[in-house]
């Protein structure tokens, strides 16, 4: 899980191995075999119109954006533990809340960082407008966000209980 202030992400020390093993993975294994797919397109000759080559490339551009940020979100990163369970939302929590008040139009969540986002729950940022309307709140509180389009949104948070994976 991670909480993000000012220039500090904080991670469980299972975030940071994680993050840490694919910047491993991507730096070296994965980065010698991108140069090899690179390297046997240009062997094929003309490369204005080689869709392999192409794609190789954009795939290496698209693999060193992402070392570059896991290595600046681990250089800036704290390893700390995860949030307590005494019912006040915090990133690294899920979270249940109900849309106005209404305890059948509901919604779990994780509150974490976009790094943590799996396709096992629906995860929202601390900084998107739901996260920072319910981050802090204690459960059985109202919350408050802005819409897109700019109008106001209540929810009632039922729920709010650490991640466990």
């Amino acid at each position: 899980m991670t909480q993000t202030s000012e220039n500090v992400t904080w991670l469980t020390q299972e975030a940071y191995d994680q993050l840490k093993a694919e910047l491993e993975h991507l730096s070296g294994p994965a980065r010698a075999e991108i140069t090899q797919k690179i390297a046997a397109a240009r062997e094929e000759g003309d490369l204005k119109e080689n869709a392999g080559y192409h794609a190789a490339k954009e795939e290496q551009g698209k693999q060193e954006a992402r070392v570059r940020q896991l290595t600046q979100l681990l250089q800036a990163a704290k390893v700390g533990e995860p949030p307590a369970a005494n019912g006040v939302v915090a990133p690294g929590m899920v979270v249940t809340i109900a849309f106005d008040g209404d305890p059948d139009d509901t919604l779990e969540f994780l509150l974490a960082s976009r790094e943590y986002a799996s396709s096992d729950i629906e995860t929202y940022s601390p900084q998107s407008p739901l996260g920072t309307g319910v981050n802090g709140k204690k459960i059985g509180a109202d919350a408050e966000y802005e819409l897109p389009n700019g109008k106001k949104a209540s929810v009632k948070i039922l729920d709010a209980k650490p991640y466990t994976g």
